[in-house]
């Protein structure tokens, strides 16, 4: 993974490289069963411009994130927004999957929108955002793709 400093200071941007082919990038970010697996359990979820679903913690239902996706095109893109409605101050952000081929593996851009850095606490909730894309959850998808 890597943190570019030169990006944009207000989103969060990481990349990733995988051995593995685009298509099964592609699978681990959009197949219900394998994104339990590394983020959190999807419902009503279709990688198709429009469709609204909800992602939820593994017995936490009353705990939701409430998305819809904004772009989808298989292998290349997925653009979802992600609103946490039972935050104390929600707010909504866009996260963008970006797939490019790159030798015989994938480069993979997550980029994470809609922070507003000259609020200190969403300058705080951007940072812990960015660790935990980092240190938890890329690995996490990295293992699951890796299967």
């Amino acid at each position: 993974m890597i943190a570019d400093p030169q990006l944009n200071p207000a989103a969060v941007e990481l990349g990733s490289f995988f051995p593995q082919p685009p298509d099964a990038v592609w699978r681990a970010l959009t197949e219900p069963d394998l994104l339990e697996r590394w983020l959190l359990r999807p419902t009503g979820f279709v990688a198709s411009v429009g469709t609204r679903f909800r992602f939820t913690a593994s017995g936490a239902s009353n705990d939701e994130i409430v998305c819809e996706v904004l772009a989808a095109r298989p292998g290349e893109q997925l653009t979802y927004s992600w609103l946490h409605p039972q935050a104390e101050q929600p707010a909504r952000w866009i996260v963008d999957w970006t797939i490019r081929p790159q030798g015989r593996g994938t480069r993979l851009l997550l980029t994470q929108t809609g922070f507003d850095i000259e609020d200190r606490r969403q300058k705080m909730i951007r940072n812990a955002t960015e660790r935990s894309w980092k240190r938890l959850v890329l690995p996490r998808l990295g293992a699951v793709i890796h299967h």
